[in-house]
């Protein structure tokens, strides 16, 4: 329930529909309730029961007042003046027309419910996937490492679908169908209460029996939601490595993989959709079960004269009854459904509340340049129970640059995440310019920074798009500027539409060197006066290594930059040079005094240089 009710509550902005909607549906179920009623008087016609002398006090027409007396007064005013002038076939006529009206009212104002109730659906949905999108954005980069990419995806759009199929759209049934029932109750009452008295008694015997069924649908949903992620996550894994997967000849494992899944996820659908399928014709048999006692119980009351209801009160009785059964039916329908769209909501939820680690404090220091140095100070971080860094320490002065060196699997790219604070240390401090990094406000602290890595990360768009990302206001000049310090400016020309070509997914249609260059001359747009450069020709050609050298030397001129290094020929300019060996700083030095001492600096410049 506190799941239902939180899902509603993302409707709180738009409560000022409610009133509208309310009257509009109350509007739809009083003019489809007529319909009905106005059935007695057409019977009376069509069995000749209509008693002139017991329509005498209808002869005079009623003074306006808002009650229920007053409408019937003045239908039967009509009614009587109409069966004096025309006879039966006029009588039968004004009926008739009264409720072809009536029908098309209450279609009209359940079209305008549904609208109204269509609009709060769509704000409600925008609500909840932006609520989710926001919240994953704003994660650290470590909850990323501990979930399936897949399954985030699935619960933004497969989980959020299910919630608007289910839950969502069954917020009519919150209001109107309960509505419905009441309404119609009270004039099966005002009709007889004996036989209305005989069908309450009846009716919570098929709703305890419709709630058992729902209530094993939640954990059937939870397996089915969970294993469309698991989906999800295959598929997104299968076509972005394709090329491993046809190279070592892998299409029958992956194919079987995802055999089993699928396999999984028709099982538990199979089930739920027996339990689903179960609950709409045993709620009608149901219905019909009550619908022939209350014929019974009913007729025999009419049949030996102890029932206040004549023939045609009976058939109108009955008729209205069975009306009832659909809105029952419909809030069956809707239990069931809202099970599965629960178990989703729970999954979706779980993301929205997951706290993030990586946090801005009360009132944290906006910065707007860098002017002195980065401190790393006995510096320490473990991933859950592995320790990754161990006493790291130095200073990073403005101006200057670091390498950081050493075998795979050292820490190197884990020390440079935590200035950026993509991570904060498990121990020690790292301060800039003398401010703790928890003091700085997230957002200014990355401003002062650009970061290239071994993989070029860029984004289905245009080339323009991709070099001024995250900047506003950017001036085509200034990017043609970026790209021609980044040594891409050639190579962008002779693309079909130039700076306004799309690159595909992932820059797709570009070489490595060309998307790293790309890279580059967004850091470059960016002008940021702390540079992080994690391995960013690692993966090129000699001749793609060349260029994109060179742009990387354009951009740290004059700059400070922390460095991650695979090839010790780009580095060897660096003022400082730290030796990272399982998480510990082994050398330190520039080039020059590494290569003097026997070390594993020297022996993987050697190995490097045969």
């Amino acid at each position: 329930m506190n799941t239902y009710l939180r899902i509603l509550s993302y409707a709180r902005p738009y409560r000022r529909y409610f009133p509208i909607y309310v009257i509009y549906t109350l509007l739809a179920i009083i003019f489809g309730l007529l319909n009905f009623t106005l059935l007695k008087p057409l019977f009376d016609v069509i069995f000749e029961q209509v008693e002139p002398a017991d329509l005498t006090k209808f002869l005079e027409k009623p003074e306006f007042s808002f009650s229920i007396d007053y409408f019937l007064h003045l239908f039967n005013y009509y009614f009587l003046h109409i069966s004096e002038t025309y006879g039966k076939f006029g009588t039968l006529l004004y009926v008739c027309i009264i409720i072809v009206i009536s029908v098309f009212l209450a279609n009209l104002f359940t079209y305008l419910s549904g609208v109204v109730l269509a609009k709060v659906r769509a704000e409600v949905i925008k609500k909840m996937r932006m609520n989710i999108f926001e919240q994953v954005t704003q994660m650290h980069i470590g909850y990323f490492s501990n979930e399936r990419k897949g399954d985030l995806m699935s619960k933004m759009t497969n989980d959020i679908q299910e919630v608007e199929n289910s839950i969502v759209q069954s917020l009519r049934v919150v209001f109107k169908e309960p509505a419905t029932i009441i309404l119609y109750f009270a004039v099966l009452f005002f009709m007889s209460v004996k036989l209305t008295l005989f069908t309450i008694i009846l009716i919570p015997v098929s709703g305890a029996i419709i709630g058992g069924i729902t209530r094993r649908l939640k954990k059937n949903a939870i397996e089915s939601q969970e294993s469309l992620g698991r989906i999800v996550n295959i598929l997104d894994e299968t076509i972005g490595g394709m090329r491993v997967i046809k190279a070592f000849g892998a299409q029958k494992y992956i194919r079987n993989k995802f055999d089993s899944e699928t396999d999984f996820y028709s099982d538990v659908n199979i089930s739920m959709a027996r339990k689903n399928e179960l609950a709409s014709p045993i709620s009608q048999f149901l219905g019909v079960s009550v619908v022939a006692g209350i014929l019974v119980y009913g007729g025999s009351l009419v049949l030996s004269n102890n029932s206040d209801l004549g023939a045609s009160d009976f058939i109108t009785y009955i008729i209205i009854f069975t009306q009832v059964l659909n809105p029952a039916k419909e809030i069956s329908r809707a239990a069931s459904s809202i099970q599965r769209g629960l178990a989703s909501a729970d999954r979706i939820f779980e993301v929205v509340d997951t706290p993030s680690n990586i946090n801005n404090i009360e009132k944290p220091i906006l910065i707007d340049a860098f002017h002195g140095s980065i401190v790393f100070d006995q510096v320490s971080f473990s991933y859950e129970k592995d320790q990754i860094l161990k006493d790291i320490s130095f200073k990073l002065e403005k101006g200057k640059t670091i390498a950081l060196v050493g075998p795979s699997g050292g820490g190197k790219s884990t020390l440079a995440d935590l200035v950026p604070r993509f991570y904060d240390p498990s121990g020690g401090s790292i301060t800039i310019d003398g401010r703790e990094l928890k003091t700085i406000e997230i957002g200014s602290l990355r401003k002062q920074m650009g970061i290239v890595t071994q993989e070029s990360i860029l984004f289905n768009d245009t080339v323009f798009n991709n070099i001024a990302f995250g900047l506003e206001g950017i001036s085509e000049q200034k990017v043609i500027e970026a790209a021609t310090i980044a040594n891409a400016h050639e190579f962008i020309i002779q693309l079909e539409n130039g700076y306004h070509t799309s690159i595909g997914e992932r820059g797709s249609k570009l070489s490595g060197g060309q998307r790293q260059r790309l890279s580059i001359a967004r850091a470059v747009l960016k002008n940021p006066p702390i540079l992080i450069l994690d391995e960013a020709t690692s993966a090129l050609d000699s001749q793609s290594e060349k260029l994109v050298q060179e742009a990387l030397t354009n951009l740290m001129n004059n700059r400070t930059t922390l460095v991650i290094a695979h090839r010790l020929s780009t580095i060897q300019h660096a003022d400082e040079i730290l030796v990272i060996k399982k998480g510990q700083i082994v050398q330190r030095g520039t080039h020059q005094q590494l290569m003097e001492e026997e070390g594993l600096y020297r022996k993987l410049s050697t190995m490097q240089s045969v």
